[in-house]
């Protein structure tokens, strides 16, 4: 037995129910974590960049506190808490693809945090990297779970790689606005990574569940 199995042992966890608490956990920080920066943030709209609230880009990058230091260490401990499950989930499942796109997912987010806005190109790449690996992941999590929760992970995950995609495909390939763009920048990225935070805590308490 290793010393993170005793540890675990010792509070009462599994390395499934100790995956399923960590997910939990870095939904409610993501998501309570980015409504504090949003708040504190000065005539901050939602139609702006999710980003912005730890930096604007450059050439004239605009740092609000305490907001900037939320949202960066939100992004921090949460990718933190989502490798900390993928660790978990590798050792206790057969299939080994979803855990590995879990920890993709989660060094993106970690670097998000350590790669603010006026970071070029780092900020844009992980970003970028988050956006598609969390969809991915979300899709790949309706192969592990039972019915009808694995309707709800494929929904979820769709509708966030969906929106990412109609983006590209009409700035790219058709050369026209999306359908998504009334919603402006942070409507749309809302879209994408709100249905992945949703589902951090919902396959977190199922997990929890089968314990």
């Amino acid at each position: 037995m290793t010393n993170s199995d005793r540890l675990l042992s010792q509070l009462g966890f599994s390395e499934s129910s100790g995956a399923g608490f960590s997910l939990t956990l870095a939904g409610f920080i993501g998501f309570m974590g980015i409504i504090t920066a949003e708040v504190l943030y000065p005539n901050y709209s939602t139609r702006q960049d999710i980003s912005d609230l730890g930096s604007t880009r450059p050439p004239n990058p605009v740092i609000h506190e305490p907001s900037a230091t939320i949202f960066n260490t939100t992004m921090l401990v949460t990718g933190a808490m989502v490798l900390l499950s993928a660790y978990f989930l590798y050792r206790t499942m057969d299939r080994r693809g979803f855990p590995l796109a879990l920890a993709v997912f989660g060094f993106a987010a970690f670097g998000v945090g350590v790669f603010p806005g006026n970071v070029t190109p780092w900020h844009g790449i992980f970003a970028l990297l988050t956006f598609f690996s969390g969809g991915i992941t979300v899709v790949l999590s309706s192969q592990v779970v039972s019915r009808p929760f694995s309707f709800l992970c494929g929904l979820f995950g769709g509708i966030s790689l969906l929106v990412l995609v109609s983006v590209f495909v009409y700035g790219l390939l058709v050369g026209g606005p999306s359908p998504v763009e009334p919603l402006g920048p942070g409507g749309i990225e809302r879209w994408v990574v709100y249905p992945i935070i949703i589902w951090l805590p919902a396959f977190g308490g199922y997990l929890l569940a089968i314990r």
